[in-house]
């Protein structure tokens, strides 16, 4: 009897690990495949914020040179 309670209880142990191991995998894959996407994510917004700063510099750039520049205000009067 001790050495079937002794095979149970091996048994057991085995499917737990090797369950515990697949779902683990399992969300290994999720997070790498949500991570992937949060990259790709933050890179389509800083590319969009350099597409602005330039496109900000060009107005400021435009403005100063036909003297229209009211960024401090001193070219108004």
């Amino acid at each position: 009897m001790k050495k079937f309670l002794l095979l149970f209880a091996v048994a057991s142990m085995s499917l737990s690990i090797y369950s515990c191991r697949e779902t683990t995998e399992e969300n290994m894959e999720e997070d790498m495949e949500q991570a992937g996407e949060n990259v790709e994510n933050e890179m389509e917004e800083a590319g969009q914020e350099v597409e602005d700063a330039a496109e900000n510099a060009e107005t400021e750039m435009e403005e100063e040179v036909e003297g229209t520049d009211d960024m401090n205000g001193d070219d108004d009067m």
